[in-house]
């Protein structure tokens, strides 16, 4: 049996060489390297849309891949992908490292530098895994593989520009057209799509931070079904909790909701945490929500800065909406797509709180009449990002550049990681 392989290495020098080695061993059919881990999800997602047939039984991890951190890697690789076996190679052969990367879904650790021997066997032993996996999922087993959900997650250039709206909106939107959706509150410290929805419960993010191995059981337990069928999982009612969700645990959290659900919709807030860092890195199509005036435009440009500089995202992989627009605006969305270098979104949203001041109040969001104009707008920027229609479709839309959606009448004319965390700036 022939074993494909995909080495994810960022030097070319160890890349080099790890092929040489891949290349030695018997029945083995190396394909050429990716060289940094969103390469590698990518190319994984593309062969496991085709068929699962398509993944390669092994894919070897170089310590050094980034910018997500290997063990971080890992774990997204194992969770999103469980028929394809992961090597890590690593100069540290520790026993506290070969715990975590176990932890991580690894299926072997290569020490470095590399021998044959050694490697082959671990190899050897992954791809014979993987193959018994795939026929296990062959008899019809009701295990999730390939790319998963789609993960949208919605910023605030400032505090007040409209955030939780367009989420709640968003999720809303996609769940009528019946896709399975997940509505997460990342703004851990003031979070508030509970009192928009009128909801009240005990669980939230936070309690899912310590659990190692989010399973189906454990993820159900920590999600309130709203009435409209979304599933949401709550910023913790006390804010000083919010310091309990880690980097690590919100990209284990954010993880575990793609492979379950087909659309999962992020309230990051205003204020950048590591967690919401990680689900914007993460994210299939990030969302900046802004005004039409100085002071947020401004406010939207450092965020963008602040996201290229960190490494969490480039701004022409970011999407801005304009909210409270009003055709006598000055600040028009080209004006703003020049000054935050991001794309704009195809739609804007026009400012009419009356139509909302009533529902919010309330907290009844989701019974916004059908013939709002801030609703129709939101709804028809779900369109745009790939939210609604048929599920599966909405990773090849996520990435829709201005004016490609369905408009309404009002439009607009090299650090690399390592095997722990990566350092990210702290909230603002």
């Amino acid at each position: 049996m022939t074993t494909r392989i995909l080495p994810a290495v960022a030097d070319p020098d160890a890349a080099r060489a790890v092929i040489t080695l891949l290349s030695q061993l018997p029945d083995a059919e190396p394909a050429a390297p990716v060289a940094d881990s969103t390469h590698l999800v990518d190319t994984l997602a593309r062969l496991a849309a085709e068929s699962l047939d398509e993944l390669p039984e092994v894919v070897v991890v170089h310590e050094r891949i980034g910018p997500v951190p290997a063990l971080e890697l890992i774990r997204e690789v194992a969770l999103r992908f469980p028929a394809v076996g992961v090597v890590l190679i690593t100069a540290d052969a520790s026993p506290v490292l070969f715990s975590a990367a176990m932890d991580s879904g690894a299926r072997g650790l290569v020490t470095l530098p590399l021998g044959y021997e050694e490697l082959a066997s671990r190899v050897q032993a992954a791809a014979q895994w993987s193959v018994g996996v795939r026929r296990h999922l062959g008899s019809g087993a009701d295990v999730l593989t390939g790319p998963g959900g789609t993960v949208v997650t919605v910023s605030g250039a400032k505090g007040g520009v409209g955030t939780t709206v367009t989420a709640v909106q968003l999720a809303l939107a996609s769940r009528a057209s019946g896709r399975n959706v997940a509505l997460v509150d990342m703004d851990l410290q003031g979070g508030d799509i509970a009192s928009y929805l009128d909801v009240q419960f005990r669980r939230s993010v936070a309690d899912l931070a310590a659990v190692d191995d989010i399973s189906p059981r454990v993820l159900q337990d920590a999600v309130y079904t709203h009435e409209t069928g979304i599933a949401l999982l709550l910023a913790p009612g006390e804010g000083e909790r919010g310091e309990d969700v880690p980097d690590r645990a919100a990209r284990k959290i954010v993880g575990a909701l793609r492979s379950r659900y087909d659309v999962v919709v992020v309230d990051c807030g205003t204020h950048l945490t590591g967690a919401g860092a990680v689900a914007v890195e993460m994210a299939d199509a990030a969302l900046l929500v802004t005004t039409p005036d100085v002071v947020a435009v401004r406010a939207a440009k450092r965020t963008v800065r602040m996201w290229d500089r960190l490494q969490i995202r480039k701004a022409e992989e970011s999407t801005v909406l304009v909210n409270r627009y009003t055709r006598s605006t000055e600040i028009q969305p080209a004006l703003i797509q020049k000054i935050t270098g991001t794309r704009m979104a195809g739609v804007v949203v026009p400012a009419n709180f009356k139509e909302l001041q009533g529902v919010v109040d309330a907290g009844r969001m989701h019974e916004l009449d059908a013939r709002s104009s801030v609703k129709q707008a939101l709804w028809s920027l779900a369109g745009e990002l790939g939210l609604v229609g048929t599920p599966g479709v909405a990773s090849q839309r996520a990435s829709i550049g201005p004016g490609s959606g369905k408009q309404l009448a009002l439009t607009r004319g090299d650090d690399r990681g390592s095997l722990g965390l990566r350092r990210r700036g702290k909230g603002r």
